[in-house]
């Protein structure tokens, strides 16, 4: 039986060593009164595994744990005017790099076993995806006349199923701009959907030394240069392999070399896949098994609005808009810590339900995490004191 609660032993996967540079580079507790910028991570760490729907859910929450406090490492539980005005006052980079940094320091763990692809190289899966906002609250979030919003513009590592890169935008940023500041891995492959088909950025990749795997546009321009032989036995849906050079001049100005085109059949939706992609050298059929491997981010973005608290925000500014995003990331990070550590076959779902229920339990972690329907508790021994009529049986 663990001393500390279980919400208290997940904030412990938190390295205080990276947290506090970022602290002492950012300067976010100068002039601060109590409501230090550690207490601040733990309150909005707290609001997300909760679910907490407001800043009085929050200071209600962290103060039913009279008493275990001083395991989450702050002094007294927030007051709810204290959180909203530093919700709006320090610097969400703050969240934003502690993200990265411990992205760095967790990812290894979170990372699970590739499958179902035949190639080395690392796979990033790019989209985006919109995170709707009432305009008449958030008036600086512009998407539609009547409708505010603001786009997570996401870069996906397959393996890890964490993002490695996040640029969060205005709900108006087309896709294709929002991604030009995707970081570039030589030799890595993006795979993306048909609204980054954008030539002078594919243009930009292939100058890097970058593959990707994109579905292209229906009103594609292009002249064959030559066909490739199709598999006669094996990937029975690989409906074409050609190599093929841009004809529209623009277009041609813009992506002036060749590209591979693979059509591929869509079983399950009935429908034909058109790809292309710079790699000459890969079968056809791991083309299309990497696009199918671009579901996996819709997946994230589902769990990321379903299961954490990004539907409605508990402050009207950017800045705290930013700050809730960011801890939401943190918080999907160390869930996915947990997942992969443990022994018990979780479903991310059921794993944050669980924690919702038990989050000021104090029972030991990794042992919940690994046999979480058994009692980890011994019972006490019976004391043979006072015993008046002893079983010698």
């Amino acid at each position: 039986m663990s001393n500390i609660t279980l919400f208290s032993q997940i904030i412990k996967k938190i390295e205080r060593s990276i947290f506090k540079k970022l602290v002492e580079e950012k300067q976010t507790d100068k002039a601060c009164k109590g409501f230090d910028s550690w207490t601040h991570l733990v309150s909005m760490l707290f609001c997300h595994f909760a679910k907490s729907t407001s800043v009085r859910d929050i200071s209600n929450g962290l103060r039913s744990a009279t008493g275990n406090l001083n395991h989450l490492g702050i002094a007294k539980a927030p007051s709810k005017s204290s959180i909203s005005y530093q919700n709006k006052r320090r610097d969400s980079d703050l969240f934003k790099e502690l993200y990265y940094g411990l992205l760095k320091h967790l990812g290894q763990q979170a990372s699970l076993s590739r499958v179902k692809l035949r190639i080395k190289a690392p796979v990033y899966l790019l989209d985006s995806t919109v995170v709707s906002l009432c305009l008449s609250m958030f008036d600086w979030a512009t998407f539609r006349t009547k409708k505010g919003a603001v786009k997570m513009h996401t870069l996906l590592d397959y393996d890890g199923k964490l993002p490695v890169y996040v640029n969060i935008t205005e709900g108006s940023m087309a896709d294709n701009k929002g991604a030009y500041d995707i970081p570039l891995e030589k030799g890595s492959v993006i795979v993306a959907d048909r609204y980054y088909n954008d030539f002078p950025m594919l243009n930009i990749w292939d100058s890097k030394g970058v593959f990707f795997v994109i579905r292209h546009k229906d009103n594609l321009k292009f002249s064959t240069i030559n066909e490739r032989q199709l598999p006669e036995n094996t990937a029975q849906e690989v409906l074409i392999d050609e190599e093929i050079e841009l004809v529209h001049q623009q277009s041609k100005v813009k992506y002036p070399g060749k590209l591979r085109r693979v059509a591929v059949w869509d079983e399950k939706n009935q429908q034909t896949v058109e790809l292309i992609t710079n790699n000459f050298k890969w079968s056809a059929k791991t083309i299309g098994d990497l696009y199918r491997c671009r579901w996996e981010i819709e997946i994230f973005f589902r769990d990321i609005k379903q299961l954490l608290h990004i539907k409605t925000f508990i402050g009207t500014s950017k800045n705290a808009v930013m700050i809730q995003i960011w801890t939401a990331l943190i918080t999907i990070l160390l869930l996915k810590v947990m997942k992969a550590t443990a022994k018990f076959g979780w479903h991310l779902s059921n794993l944050v339900a669980f924690i919702r229920l038990n989050i000021f339990v104090k029972i030991e972690l990794q042992k919940w995490l690994d046999k979480p329907f058994e009692d980890h508790e011994k019972p006490p021994q019976k004391s043979q004191q006072g015993v008046l009529f002893p079983d010698y049986r």
